[in-house]
């Protein structure tokens, strides 16, 4: 285990320092296995968190260069001093970047409405297109948007919650 290790797994975990390091010892060097408990264990705590209450947050929106293409967001978290931090206001900027740029329908694959679901051959491939958590984050191809918002979660310490959103291209009829 060295210092290296440690600090990628905090760069790619944004978990403590302790964290990493307890996860390096258990997995006895290997950092694969390393990164793996650590994932697993930011799973458990988004779980434990997702019966938490948010009740603040942001709305934002991302209005495309030359005007013709927007998208506007709700997100929720646990606390007005959540809602004013930088991982939370740039996770909310890329959250409406993403609606306009991807154009999902659905927030979340339970979201996909039952007219929908008959019509579907493959639900995950239908899924990685038209739910926003499911698809591949335009900033960062190797991660889907669930991941970063897991992420903000993890770097927040805070329940964060994508309650709707909106797009809007020029000349389009909203269907909302």
């Amino acid at each position: 285990m060295s210092l290296t290790q440690i600090k990628k797994l905090r760069e790619l975990t944004s978990l403590g320092i302790k964290d990493c390091k307890k996860a390096l010892e258990k997995a006895k060097g290997d950092f694969d296995k390393a990164l793996k408990l650590l994932k697993e264990k930011g799973a458990q705590v988004m779980e434990k968190k997702k019966a938490r209450q948010t009740s603040q947050g942001l709305v934002d929106a991302y209005i495309h260069f030359g005007g013709n293409l927007g998208a506007i967001v709700e997100i929720n978290c646990e606390t007005d001093f959540v809602a004013r931090t930088d991982v939370f206001k740039q996770f909310v900027k890329d959250v409406a970047m993403q609606v306009a740029a991807a154009s999902p329908d659905y927030i979340a694959k339970d979201d996909i409405s039952k007219e929908d679901l008959k019509k579907i051959d493959n639900i995950d491939e239908y899924a990685k297109d038209k739910c926003l958590l499911e698809q591949v984050f335009i900033k960062d191809n190797k991660i889907t948007m669930g991941q970063y918002l897991h992420d903000a979660v993890s770097k927040t310490g805070e329940n964060i919650v994508i309650k709707r959103f909106a797009r809007f291209v020029l000349g389009e009829e909203n269907e909302s």
